[in-house]
């Protein structure tokens, strides 16, 4: 009896602990991100990713804070999708096509884009 006991007790912390998620929780920046079309485009496109259990920019900063599983997708590859949307991620330029397709109020004041304050 206390054998069976011993090994249901070992058994059950085992299965516990091999379920557990590996989450992480990252800040990207995105100094592009100006306004909520920006916001929203982000959100839509990066939530589709498989792995990405969260999104949330924050345009006023121009950062986004993405928590994700680590066994299913990295950071490269959440930086890669932003740049994919048209944006810079941290040091992943945006993709050229993406970001002419971008809204002028989306695009870089360099390109006479941005919102006026």
């Amino acid at each position: 009896m206390r054998i069976f006991f011993v090994l249901l007790v070992v058994f059950s912390s085992y299965a516990g602990t091999a379920q557990v998620k590996p989450i992480m929780t990252t800040t990207i920046k995105i100094p592009q991100a100006q306004c909520l079309q920006c916001k929203s485009r982000l959100e839509y496109q990066v939530k589709r990713l498989d792995g990405v259990l969260e999104i949330l920019v924050n345009y006023r900063k121009g950062e986004a804070r993405v928590k994700f599983l680590t066994d299913r997708t990295d950071i490269e590859q959440i930086k890669t999708l932003v740049s994919n949307t048209g944006y810079d991620a941290e040091d992943v330029i945006a993709n050229p096509d993406a970001y002419n397709r971008l809204p002028l109020s989306c695009k870089k004041r360099s390109d006479k884009g941005g919102h006026k304050n």
